[in-house]
């Protein structure tokens, strides 16, 4: 029997998914090597990640109301440019956010269980897996109380930072996982650090990636996507700001879990184990609602054959179960092979491609079916390009591999049905 996605999502709904996604895993894990690349420009580096992704999401709410349906960039990439752009689109957003979920595992993983966190990274992507296949309201119920959770979180290592005792400016010795990035300060530094921040904020493709899934999708995704920028640049902002004042951009550099390095160094560290609790519901936060955006744009890629048929099936819960059972998979191998960090540099630069897709889709758009300015667009897609570029080098070229691998794939079982 052949059963169809639901539309039962509103703006609150997807305001929260799409937080769900960004206040993740990158607001515990990237401070590290941006402020190693960025150093005292942090702020800056904050910032210009935050425009391009503000950008990227002017161009991705236009093309999400001229095609409402699930795929994101892949539907938009194929519809307003090429079948190619659309398929790299598409391998971008899989291998981007596919990455994204096995960092958010092994945050997890280190903060729930630090003398194994493999096999909890594991676990934890299975319970996701489940709870994607049960249905996106599920998931929507779920995304609230752990988005709520991580703010306040947060809330707390910002009056911690702003407030409380400063920390030793001695740095701290590096874990083996962590390499802080070499280039310190300038130009450089600074896009640097912007491409590695953007991970932070790359969940609001998310919303984008149910649009066949939410009520009235002009209204919907106009003010969703928007709004749930607005919040995660906010409280970027001020996390970066409290890490600076109670680190100083040098300490901050070389501290892998600077949150709760901050809370434990003052006076209530006990408040620590309650930012360890929020990093691993941000974790969760962030699989539920990536795993769901990888799943749909599988979904949208096999429907035109260039997936596996077997993962267009939606099952009678309104789910494609299959598209969910493989983005889970694909993970815990990526969780499995990579760190946390390694997983998050590969998923950055991914996703910065993925972005300068839709940028140049978006530019096709006709004037009646824009709401935000053409420059939006050029400026989204000139700074997706240059900070992905502006990676370390290994970064990127192990990105383009695996780009290039997906494609291939991808264009010889479409060419071959």
């Amino acid at each position: 029997m052949s059963w169809s996605l639901q539309r039962r999502l509103g703006t609150a709904d997807a305001v929260v998914l799409g937080l769900s996604a960004m206040l993740g895993t990158g607001v515990f894990a990237v401070w590290a090597p941006a402020a190693g690349a960025a150093g005292s420009w942090l702020l800056l580096a904050v910032l210009l990640a935050g425009v391009v992704a503000m950008c990227n999401a002017a161009s991705t709410a236009d093309l999400a109301v001229a095609h409402p349906e699930s795929g994101g960039g892949f539907v938009y990439g194929r519809e307003r440019l090429s079948h190619g752009a659309g398929r790299l689109a598409g391998v971008a957003f899989l291998v981007g956010k596919t990455a994204s979920a096995a960092a958010a595992a092994g945050v997890f993983g280190a903060y729930v269980l630090p003398s194994h966190p493999l096999p909890a990274a594991i676990l934890v992507i299975i319970a996701a897996t489940v709870l994607n296949t049960a249905g996106v309201r599920w998931t929507a119920r779920g995304a609230y109380a752990l988005v709520g959770g991580t703010l306040a979180v947060l809330l707390v290592v910002v009056v911690v930072g702003l407030f409380g005792t400063q920390v030793d400016p001695v740095a701290s010795a590096v874990t083996p996982d962590v390499e802080p990035v070499a280039i310190r300060g300038g130009v450089i530094g600074v896009l640097t650090a912007a491409g590695l921040v953007f991970f932070a904020f790359a969940g609001y493709a998310r919303i984008a990636t149910l649009g066949a899934e939410v009520r009235d999708p002009d209204r919907t995704l106009h003010r969703a996507i928007p709004i749930a920028l607005g919040i995660a640049l906010v409280t970027y902002m001020l996390v970066a700001i409290a890490l600076l004042v109670g680190f100083g951009s040098e300490r901050l550099a070389t501290e892998p879990t600077p949150l709760v390095a901050l809370v434990d160094a003052g006076e209530a560290s006990a408040l620590g184990v309650i930012v360890r609790v929020g990093a691993a519901m941000a974790a969760a936060s962030a699989l539920l609602a990536v795993l769901v955006g990888v799943s749909r744009t599988e979904l949208a890629m096999a429907q035109r054959r260039e997936l596996p048929s077997a993962l267009a099936v939606v099952c009678s819960r309104g789910t494609p179960f299959w598209a969910d059972l493989a983005g889970g998979v694909a993970a815990i191998v990526l969780a499995v092979f990579a760190g946390p960090m390694a997983a998050i540099a590969l998923s950055a630069c991914s996703v910065l491609v993925y972005y300068a897709v839709i940028n140049l889709a978006a530019l096709r758009l006709p004037a009646s079916q824009r709401r935000w300015p053409v420059w939006t667009s050029v400026v989204g897609l000139l700074l997706c390009v240059s900070l992905s570029v502006m990676l370390a080098l290994q970064q990127v070229l192990t990105t383009a591999v695996a780009l290039v691998v997906g494609w291939v794939v991808c264009t010889v079982f479409a060419r071959r049905r």
